[in-house]
């Protein structure tokens, strides 16, 4: 039989089929639907393995009930089996699930948080993680919104998936540095109370969509409380679907932003090249590098006598990238709508090109 509460390879709309469940037993069978409906995922439910050709094979995952385990046995081999039981298991379910070839043994309801999680991932198709690039300013004007936002159109114009995070509630909103105020798509304040997981490719879609990548930032509403747990599943949401994804932080590391920095793989602090800002960056450094292991230092001019960048960086004891260069005419550019790193030719996209080339090399990563 198969389950009338179950969806076909491929679902209704051509999306990628979700788990199969071969059990017999109605209380696990309920208890599987639920946990595919939390992952997002449509499952196809049997009472063994099915008779149409490819199924067992082409399914994301297979879950094995208990009471199934003596019909699977000649199933063809593969990845992603899992025999699933309820309570505490039997003497014998390590012999059951080497018989059947199942990767993991899972008791409800232990598991089940677990098993959402890979419900979801392997539904997702879930690959490498998005590299993750987060900005933060040294002191109040720096210019790390403004890098924040050059580093994801640039990213964005090669192809890559991106995807771009506004941090900062009291930051103003970077859908107004991108010309896209008015464009529709949720904000912060839509997942500000988010908890457990959050499916990246919903999320993906749900987001305005300018200057080629997905923006999430805030609105001009009161402000939101972000919770740590929203921050926390939105991000790893972000980061399942690949690409790049650039986080702009605020100087003050609350408990939201611990979690972001938690994520965030490569740190880069703007630092304008004053004595008094390199001052209040080394506190923001000091702060930000008990949470994040790879902080590295952008220097912004012009230059006050006596400074440069690399003694700017060995002040601060960090790797230095590079001068942030000055280009003229951006503010000029950003009132008429034209987001920063938007001119191809001009210095501010040139550093962000040359900063993902190096990145991306030293990560591994490729175009979406």
């Amino acid at each position: 039989m198969t389950s009338d509460r179950s969806q076909g390879p491929g679902g209704p709309d051509g999306r990628r089929a979700g788990p199969l469940i071969v059990t017999e037993d109605m209380e696990l069978l309920d208890d599987l639907l639920r946990l595919c409906a939390a992952a997002g995922a449509e499952p196809e439910a049997h009472h063994t393995v099915p008779e149409r050709k490819g199924s067992w094979e082409a399914a994301p995952l297979v879950l094995v009930g208990d009471d199934a385990a003596a019909r699977c046995r000649g199933a063809s081999r593969r990845r992603g089996v899992m025999l699933v039981g309820r309570g505490q298991p039997g003497p014998d379910v390590w012999r059951r699930a080497v018989e059947i070839g199942a990767d993991s043994v899972l008791r409800l309801p232990d598991a089940e948080n677990w098993l959402v999680d890979r419900i979801a991932d392997a539904v997702e198709e879930v690959g490498e993680p998005a590299l993750t690039v987060g900005v933060v300013g040294g002191r109040g004007g720096a210019g790390a919104s403004t890098l924040a936002c050059a580093l994801a159109v640039t990213a964005a114009r090669t192809g890559r998936r991106t995807l771009l995070v506004d941090g900062d509630p009291l930051g103003g909103g970077l859908d107004i540095l991108l010309g896209g105020e008015q464009t529709a798509g949720r904000r912060w304040p839509d997942f500000a109370a988010s908890k457990g997981r959050v499916a990246g490719g919903a999320l993906e879609e749900s987001l305005p969509l300018l200057s080629g990548l997905r923006l999430l930032s805030w609105d001009r509403g009161d402000g939101t409380e972000l919770r740590p747990g929203a921050m926390r599943s939105v991000l790893a949401a972000a980061r399942r679907r690949g690409g790049v994804v650039v986080v702009d932080l605020p100087r003050r590391v609350d408990d939201a932003v611990a979690e972001a920095l938690a994520q965030v793989d490569v740190g880069l602090l703007v630092v304008p090249a004053e004595l008094r800002a390199v001052a209040a960056a080394g506190r923001v450094a000091a702060t930000v590098g008990t949470l994040l292991h790879d902080l590295r230092a952008v220097v912004r001019g012009p230059y006050t006598a006596g400074l440069d960048d690399q003694w700017i960086a060995d002040a601060l004891r960090l790797p230095l990238v590079g001068e942030l260069p000055l280009e003229p005419g951006l503010l000029e550019a950003q009132e008429s709508g034209a987001p920063p790193g938007a001119r191809v030719r001009g210095p501010l996209a040139a550093f962000c090109a040359a900063f993902w080339e190096r990145a991306l090399a030293d990560d591994g990563s490729v175009p979406a």
